[in-house]
């Protein structure tokens, strides 16, 4: 049997919302497998499908880049270790230079990047393993996106720890501005339900149906309760679907209807999303501040 700890049923909790002595007992009934236990949680419970984009799991800066025409813009995440040496300034334009790079010379992923030269000469490999030094901090770089359009792009860094760009046509940069400060909290997975992909609407499906099964109904009753839900899930994580943040009353799609505008495609990054964070004694972490200031 697997040793569950501490952390497994933080981990499990922030991810259903659910008890510590439920989580503790579906970690043991699963045998510590933590996807297994939050699917047995849903069924048991009707739990909401989990929302990791909603959990931060490490530090860092999401670091962003539009060019003037608003047609090329790109998205880095930059992670360390702790908070502190997230809000470093060397950190910061780093994180900027890069999503520079990787919009302006066209590169795709983070080897790429890492062979790139920065604007003093260094390559970005050389430059980032000079910061681990000088910080006393492991600094990775963990993702990148670019987009390219013929419409318009907006931007939009929440704290830094979010960051969203968003390509859409029609409507103007207030229109856009709107869209991207509603992915940012409402955090859909793409931009229609056309593009949830097969296998996550096959697990979907499964667990509505297990959760409508234990209340006894006959299977035509069942069928029709599984469908009602796939609906809903559909309209929760799907841009279109949404609840326009700004009026309720509204979806997103409407919204877009009204100005004559159609979002193309999003990047959504959470600084450590689905990373696993080390759990850091405070105190320590203070005095490891404190010896990085002298």
């Amino acid at each position: 049997m697997a040793d569950i700890t501490a952390s497994m049923v933080k981990e499990l909790r922030e991810s259903t919302g659910l008890g510590m002595m439920e989580c503790k007992k579906a970690l043991i009934e699963t045998n510590g497998d933590m996807k297994a236990a939050e699917d047995l949680l849903r069924i048991k419970s009707g739990a909401k499908a989990s929302k990791a984009a909603g959990r931060i799991a490490a530090e860092g800066i999401v670091g962003a880049f539009v060019a003037t025409d608003g047609r090329c813009g790109a998205l880095v995440e930059v992670n360390c270790e702790t908070d502190f040496v997230a809000k470093n300034e060397d950190i910061i334009s780093f994180s900027k230079n890069l999503a520079e790079l990787v919009a302006t010379k066209n590169l795709m992923d983070i080897e790429a990047l890492s062979n790139a030269s920065l604007p003093n000469g260094e390559t970005v490999e050389t430059f980032r393993k000079a910061l681990v030094m000088r910080l006393g901090e492991n600094i990775s770089i963990r993702r990148c996106s670019r987009h390219v359009t013929t419409g318009q792009l907006a931007v939009y860094l929440h704290g830094a720890k979010i960051g969203v760009l968003v390509d859409y046509t029609g409507g103007d940069a207030a229109l856009g501005k709107d869209l991207a400060m509603h992915i940012a909290a409402s955090k859909p997975i793409c931009v229609s339900k056309e593009q949830v992909s097969a296998d996550v609407l096959e697990h979907e499906r499964k667990i509505f149906a297990a959760q409508a099964a234990e209340s006894g109904k006959p299977a035509n009753i069942v069928e029709k309760m599984v469908e009602g839900r796939i609906v809903k899930y559909l309209a929760e994580v799907t841009l279109l679907g949404q609840p326009f943040v700004k009026d309720t009353e509204q979806t997103i799609e409407q919204l877009l209807i009204k100005k004559s505008s159609k979002v193309n495609d999003f990047t959504l990054f959470i600084v450590g999303e689905g990373i696993e964070k080390k759990a850091e004694n405070f105190a320590d972490e203070v005095r490891a501040q404190l010896s990085q200031t002298k």
